[in-house]
């Protein structure tokens, strides 16, 4: 664990483009999050308003608030909001400024590299604080091409796909992982974004900086890694955006790099364009999953839901729709947890461990 963190996610913690914050309020093993700054919706417990089960992370309205909450020392502000095109929004740039004045380290996951603010750098240097841009890309010389070495990993391979962008595939999978450990069975998760590093994750990448012709190849590089290292059942490899986003593709190189043998399909049924493209109707989960599956050769094994906008009731309907429709299990890992998921993989995978 790196230290004590305040996550800023200024008037984005209730929208798609706070999922960064959402992440850590969920699990990070990288830092312990003592509140979440955002001031349109102050006063709340951050796990209260995403899950409905408070956490003991207040949110509060500036950088003051945050300290007072702490009760203590702060190490790192952690930018937690997630902007189409990776852009800092003029919102947060105050709260950035006063951190690195203090003393507080920075550290961010967008394509902006903070570090290179004229502003934000001069604050640093007075202070002694650091800013760490996880997402600055690595240099040529330390990526990896493509080898084919992949298919000689002997470990289940899956990756969690969805049908848009900032749907739960992170969360997806690591929960998955979570709960194939609870079980007995060894599994290790293979990161594909920032916010994953920020997590703590083991293993992992920043699919969408880097150079196109080393994608899949750094995806292959660190699913051998992690079974090279950690010789684990099954690897679970994050999904990025989706095979029919416009903007965000991603789905194409991890089915590439890591060769699945297996598709978990995240799905938000309540969405019905791209997030953030209200002109570009969602493809949705049928045609997704005939996509995938054309694409890779391999199954779709599970459907896991995004309940956001949706009751509890109708989160179970469209499940079992799901199930009877299309043929796989079908659940809400958030409500309903994994179990099913994991029979389902045991089920088709027989030499996963019981």
């Amino acid at each position: 664990m790196d230290g004590t963190a305040v996550v800023l996610c200024e008037g984005a913690y209730l929208t798609t483009c706070g999922k960064t914050a959402h992440g850590l309020v969920r699990h990070t093993d990288r830092y312990r999050v003592l509140a979440v700054i955002d001031s349109t919706a102050a006063g709340a417990d951050a796990g209260e308003i995403l899950d409905g089960r408070a956490v003991g992370i207040p949110v509060v309205s500036d950088l003051g608030g945050a300290l007072r909450a702490a009760g203590g020392p702060v190490d790192y502000l952690v930018v937690g909001v997630a902007t189409h095109g990776g852009v800092l929004p003029d919102s947060c740039r105050l709260t950035v400024r006063e951190a690195l004045a203090t003393g507080i380290s920075v550290d961010s996951g967008l394509h902006q590299m903070l570090s290179e603010d004229p502003e934000f750098a001069a604050a640093a240097q007075r202070s002694g604080a650091r800013i760490r841009d996880v997402r600055r890309p690595p240099p040529r010389s330390e990526l990896h091409p493509f080898s084919g070495e992949v298919v000689k990993v002997d470990a289940l391979r899956l990756a969690v796909l969805g049908t848009d962008s900032g749907v739960g595939k992170r969360t997806t999978t690591l929960r998955l992982v979570q709960g194939l450990n609870a079980s007995g069975v060894c599994a290790e998760m293979i990161g594909t974004g920032q916010t994953s590093w920020l997590q703590g994750v083991r293993y992992g990448l920043m699919l969408d900086s880097l150079i196109n012709d080393f994608v899949s190849g750094e995806i292959e590089h660190q699913v051998c890694r992690a079974f090279r290292e950690q010789r684990p059942d099954v690897i679970v490899v994050e999904g990025q955006g989706a095979l029919t986003n416009p903007a965000y593709p991603g789905g194409f190189e991890i089915v590439a790099g890591a060769r699945p043998d297996g598709i978990i399909l995240q799905h938000a049924p309540s969405r019905l364009h791209y997030d953030g493209f209200p002109d570009y109707p969602l493809a949705g989960v049928a045609k997704e999953k005939a996509l995938l599956e054309l694409l890779s050769g391999r199954p779709v094994v599970a459907i896991t839901l995004n309940h956001a906008g949706l009751s509890e009731a109708e989160t179970r309907r469209l499940a079992a729709a799901y199930r009877a429709d299309l043929g796989v299990p079908c659940c809400d890992p958030l409500v309903d947890g994994v179990e099913e998921v994991i029979a389902a993989i045991r089920a088709r995978f027989p030499r996963v461990p019981r």
